[in-house]
């Protein structure tokens, strides 16, 4: 009798968390929507994201070809980790 009413509530709760992992999945491909949305009117009205950071000084110091210290910079401007920070560095039009 005590297996019964556990298997019972396991396939409820199994039941439950597959109906909330679809909701999260449709709400997550609609932000993903809405934010591709928005980045289109902004690119229509020319306008630039004004929490996207100035990269001007990576710009100038690739130029000076001082990669190590431009991905510092960039780091220090994103919050990015080293890797990602490099990785960004290196697809800049700058860089060498």
């Amino acid at each position: 009798m005590t297996y019964i009413v556990v298997l019972i509530a396991l396939v409820g709760f199994g039941a439950l968390f597959s109906a909330l992992e679809r909701k999260v999945d449709r709400v997550e491909r609609r932000i993903k929507l809405m934010e591709r949305r928005q980045e289109l009117i902004l690119t229509h009205l020319g306008v630039e994201d004004p929490l996207s950071p100035d990269l001007r000084p990576i710009d100038e110091l690739l130029r000076q070809g001082k990669k190590i210290q431009a991905i510092k910079v960039y780091r220090e401007l994103t919050g990015a980790g080293l890797q990602e920070a490099k990785e960004a560095v290196e697809r800049l039009p700058g860089n060498v």
